[in-house]
């Protein structure tokens, strides 16, 4: 597998997405069950509320060679601080509208 992590501005500052490149490395949680390497090929921000850049990052990524898209948790479960980005699932359609049915997208890291 060829990872793009994508992750939240907002929360950047206080998380320097150590577990969620972690979790990656060692297979667990959202990775789980993954037999083949992970590669992180990028890691990029949504660009900010309401996370319009995130459809344009993940597709420059897929051109880097990303086969799937990650979404960490700090978008879809609020990790670190509690909040849920409110615009994830529109921000998920956007993602595969743009780079196609044949790339992977996984909702969360940990």
């Amino acid at each position: 597998m060829k990872a793009g992590l994508i992750r939240c501005l907002q929360t950047e500052d206080m998380c320097p997405a150590t577990t969620c490149l972690k979790v990656m490395s060692t297979k667990k949680l959202a990775f789980e069950g993954i037999e083949e390497d992970i590669e992180v090929v990028g890691v990029n921000t949504c660009g900010g509320c309401p996370g319009k850049k995130a459809a344009t990052r993940a597709e420059e990524m897929v051109k880097r060679g990303a086969d799937t898209i990650v979404l960490a948790s700090c978008i879809t479960k609020g990790t670190p601080i509690g909040f849920a980005c409110p615009h994830a699932e529109q921000m998920k359609a956007a993602i595969k509208r743009k780079v196609g049915e044949d790339i992977t997208i996984i909702d969360y890291t940990h």
